[in-house]
């Protein structure tokens, strides 16, 4: 039975807040979404790109950079989705949603003809239910809404290709390299729709400017330093399922910074939606026995190996084989 120390246990808890944030922080921010999620990419281009360039420039010509490219438009289709849902419907119920990635992971794996277990199928219809009920009780339900919680939905399905396209390309490069690309054709694709929409990328009030410093260093950089710590210390199927904490967490602070609380009557059904998702998680790891984790934060987009030092080694060749194959990780921006 592997220990778990304070250290680990802080780190986790930080994290958890540090992702917790993001949400509230979009919603805070007055700014076009898609320009939220342009200028939260580019500056998480630069963090990151002057340590890949200066120690992992030879894997920029990796044979996976088609697979990096790639994930990286799709992870624009998540932030291109899920920023606006979090101001166009309540903080939880975007958080709650785009949280369904695993459950879209487990159908495209069963689509591919991969074995899903009974446990998993068991877990999607507790979600689904969840779902249902959330939207349904929701007395303040508007079109408005409604919008918001497809594209929280659209943004959870899009993270799902996002993440099996990253499972694939992080077993031959860096978690830098990766990112740094990945970020790149993300902040691209935004940049051009924000162009093309003629949504205004500057003029923004220094209170939003700080909040897209935040987005940066606290959910972007902090959280995700502080997962692939925790993953090197706390088993990945715990670190996955209290991944999940987030979504009260993004309550509690949308709160605090908002005044913004969901409808009471939507609070079991967000809760039964968690609890599908976690049945997911745990049934899938349950089947594997490999070091891949489940993505299930939308700003865990960092793939991590627990037992590797994340930037500087490469997974174990049967875990990338076993993570290429079932396309699972924990991965966000």
């Amino acid at each position: 039975m592997r220990q778990i120390g304070l250290p680990a246990v802080v780190a986790l808890a930080v994290a958890i807040i540090a992702v917790s944030s993001s949400a509230p922080l979009i919603a805070y921010a007055a700014a076009p979404a898609l320009a939220i999620a342009f200028w939260r990419n580019l500056l998480g281009v630069a963090a990151v790109a002057p340590v890949a360039i200066a120690v992992r420039r030879d894997e920029f010509r990796s044979k996976v950079l088609g697979a990096s490219v790639l994930s990286g438009v799709f992870l624009a289709v998540h932030f291109g989705t899920w920023v606006p849902s979090a101001k166009l419907t309540s903080v939880a119920m975007s958080v709650a949603l785009v949280s369904t990635t695993p459950i879209w992971t487990s159908l495209i794996n069963a689509i591919r003809g991969v074995p899903v277990p009974a446990s998993t199928w068991a877990g999607v219809g507790v979600a689904v239910l969840g779902v249902a009920l959330a939207t349904g009780a929701d007395p303040d339900l508007s079109g408005r809404a409604l919008l918001g919680d497809a594209l929280a939905l659209a943004g959870g399905i899009a993270a799902a290709g996002y993440t099996m396209l990253g499972a694939h390309a992080r077993g031959s490069i860096a978690t830098s390299t990766y990112a740094t690309i990945c970020y790149s054709i993300c902040a691209i694709v935004l940049g051009a729709a924000c162009l093309a929409g003629g949504q205004d990328l500057t003029g923004y009030p220094a209170q939003t400017w700080l909040a897209l410093a935040a987005m940066t260093v606290g959910p972007q950089l902090l959280g995700h330093t502080l997962i692939n710590y925790s993953l090197r210390r706390v088993p990945p199927t715990m670190v996955a399922v209290l991944l999940l904490l987030e979504v009260p967490g993004a309550l509690v602070i949308a709160w605090l910074m908002l005044d913004q609380l969901p409808a009471a009557q939507t609070l079991p059904g967000i809760a039964l939606l968690l609890a599908g998702v976690a049945v997911v998680v745990v049934g899938e790891r349950r089947r594997q026995p490999t070091n891949g984790g489940t993505i299930i934060s939308p700003e865990a987009t960092a793939t991590t190996w627990p037992d590797t030092v994340a930037d500087t080694a490469s997974p174990p060749a049967a875990v990338t084989e076993q993570v290429r194959r079932d396309g699972r990780c924990i991965s966000e921006p």
